[in-house]
């Protein structure tokens, strides 16, 4: 009696056990096996904060077939005969795989290529197909020479909020977030500023009716100055106007020799930084250690993080001591090396 006694504990013994195992060793989910699918499938964080996408303007001398060098004149045949001005080798409409293949896929259109095609549907379905294709989205559209926002006379500023409204019905149509605009005008720093909120006010309504950003770039002029341009975000005051500060588009005056009066860039970028709804990091010359000689990267990019900004920074290369191609690679692989740093 005593040993079946033992021998049936040892078995009800035995069954436990093996009953225990299957349980903690079967395909149930828990909590130590989902914490360890939550740290596999989540993004590295500094990668779901900073993208990198590619502004077109840094192929502006492959489109144009060499660098700008009379301004007015280039104004002057854009309006006269846009075509004209595209004397390079490289076709605009090819622009999403070109990115693609430096594995970015983002895109920043600017609309000086694009100047005859901006109500051609046919066309801009076709480079939809082949952002489609490329695995690219368009992120904006830069826009130029459609008019100053902020001009003094109200029927010319009127008119030119209305020229900008094809421009942000194609970047509905193309699934961008918003259209980069200037706010340019005559006058004092007062009168141009009253009459920029009453533009981009204008054109921001129709901008929330298609769901499309209108951002002003700091790009000459008084908008060049961070403070100026911030007050007129205060004054707006629309959510879906905001800004692009861009590293360096901060000089205030040009004269006949480059710059003539600057404004502080990092306190530039600092004040323009909480209306942002993309960054643009201009390039320009890099040295030995692959650092670009005229903005420090580091220092911009930990301004941008401290605005709290998550989003596409845009590569924009503007320099002439290497290739369109390499200074695109440069300005990738120092904003992927700064990405890691801050």
């Amino acid at each position: 009696m005593t040993n079946s006694f033992k021998l049936s504990k040892t078995i009800m013994m035995v069954f436990v056990m093996a009953f225990f195992l299957s349980c903690n060793s079967g395909p149930k989910s828990s909590d130590g096996e989902k914490a360890t699918e939550d740290l596999t499938e989540k993004p590295d964080h500094k990668e779901s904060d900073f993208k990198i996408s590619l502004a077109q303007w840094s192929l502006h001398k492959t489109y144009f077939g060499g660098p700008i060098t009379d301004w007015g004149e280039f104004a002057r045949l854009i309006k006269e005969s846009p075509d004209s001005v595209l004397k390079g080798d490289a076709d605009p409409m090819d622009f999403p795989e070109l990115a693609a293949s430096y594995g970015i896929k983002s895109i920043e259109l600017v609309n000086t290529f694009y100047f005859t095609k901006v109500e051609d549907m046919e066309y801009w379905s076709a480079f939809k197909k082949k952002c489609e294709d490329s695995g690219v989205s368009v992120g904006l559209i830069m826009c130029d020479l459609v008019g100053n926002l902020a001009d003094a006379d109200p029927e010319v500023r009127l008119k030119a909020v209305e020229d900008h409204y094809k421009w942000v019905d194609l970047a509905d149509f193309l699934g961008a977030k918003s259209i980069r605009v200037n706010a340019g005008g005559e006058g004092t720093a007062e009168e141009v500023a009253a009459n920029a909120v009453d533009g981009l006010s204008k054109l921001g309504t129709y901008g929330a009716s298609k769901g499309i950003n209108i951002i002003v770039e700091n790009h000459g002029g008084y908008s060049s100055n961070g403070e100026w341009l911030s007050e007129i975000m205060k004054k707006v005051g629309m959510e879906n106007v905001g800004t692009l500060p861009d590293f360096g588009n901060f000089c205030v005056k040009y004269g006949a020799d480059g710059c003539e009066e600057s404004y502080d860039k990092y306190k530039g970028m600092a004040e323009l930084m909480p209306f942002a709804k993309g960054v643009s990091a201009k390039s320009n010359q890099f040295d030995e250690n692959g650092n670009e000689v005229n903005s420090d990267y580091l220092r911009m990019m930990k301004i941008v993080k401290e605005s709290g900004f998550k989003g596409y920074v845009g590569i924009e290369y503007e320099g002439v001591e290497l290739s369109e191609d390499e200074g695109i690679k440069a300005t990738k692989a120092l904003l992927e090396k700064v990405f890691e740093e801050i």
